[in-house]
């Protein structure tokens, strides 16, 4: 496994922000809203460019997946993900909604780093 389950998504956040990746994104009603231009977005307007999951250290249950994500409209920023059983089975839904050709892995800072 890479050494993203040792880390913390706090870690991976900050890197992603120094890169541009600096909107915050909510859910509510069904969309992805950011939290500054309030601008929202349906599963068609979303690219994944990376995701990374996460296990508690004192509790595996306790799971997480970060998104690094582009909107149609060109803004880049993250969303935090409960998964497993903490999952809100909503926001799940939503993000399984985005078509497969919007997603990939081009923005993964561990399998394009070239030291792993």
């Amino acid at each position: 496994m890479k050494k993203e389950f040792a880390e913390h998504e706090m870690d991976n956040i900050k890197i992603y922000q120094d890169k541009g990746y600096t909107c915050n994104f909510h859910f509510e009603k069904g969309k992805l809203i950011n939290s500054e231009t309030k601008n929202e977005y349906f599963p068609n307007d979303i690219f994944i460019l990376a995701e990374h999951r996460y296990e508690g250290m004192s509790d595996p249950s306790d799971m997480s997946i970060l998104y690094i994500i582009e909107t149609s409209k060109g803004e880049k920023g993250t969303f935090l993900m409960g998964y497993g059983p903490s999952a809100d089975l909503e926001v799940a839904d939503f993000f399984k909604k985005i078509p497969e050709k919007n997603v990939s892995k081009e923005e993964n800072i561990n399998e394009n780093d070239s030291s792993s």
